[in-house]
């Protein structure tokens, strides 16, 4: 699948977002080794903290589902990760992230997103 297809279903996902509070619908796709495709949307909550972000639900999912850290070829993100989607990132070994930033489509890595970032195995 390539990052373009990804972000189209990044995008398609995004519609099914609930965000009333700021209106602002976030959606990520996640491509697995196996060819998976796992979406996830942000999700807010009139307690502002206890919302999710896309990201995260993805992620969620996909380990729901009995995926690992390791197991993530590409996330697609409609909109630049926060920093602690971008420790998510990094934490669950995806080696390239594509997202929008303005009009731009932008292609990193979790390190160029996060430098100096450390993971699980920094932390033995």
């Amino acid at each position: 699948m390539s990052d373009g297809e990804l972000l189209a279903r990044a995008d398609a996902a995004a519609a099914r977002a609930y965000a009333p509070y700021s209106s602002f619908q976030v959606g990520c796709a996640v491509l697995t080794r196996d060819g998976s495709v796992i979406e996830g949307v942000n999700v807010e909550n009139a307690a502002y903290p206890l919302g999710v972000c896309a990201e995260r639900t993805a992620f969620a999912r996909a380990v729901a589902e009995g995926h690992r850290p390791g197991d993530f070829v590409a996330a697609a993100i409609t909109a630049s990760p926060c920093g602690g989607c971008r420790q998510w990132l990094k934490e669950m070994g995806v080696e390239r992230v594509v997202f929008r930033n303005g009009d731009r489509v932008v292609t990193m890595t979790p390190d160029e997103l996060l430098p100096e970032s450390f993971g699980a195995s920094d932390l033995r």
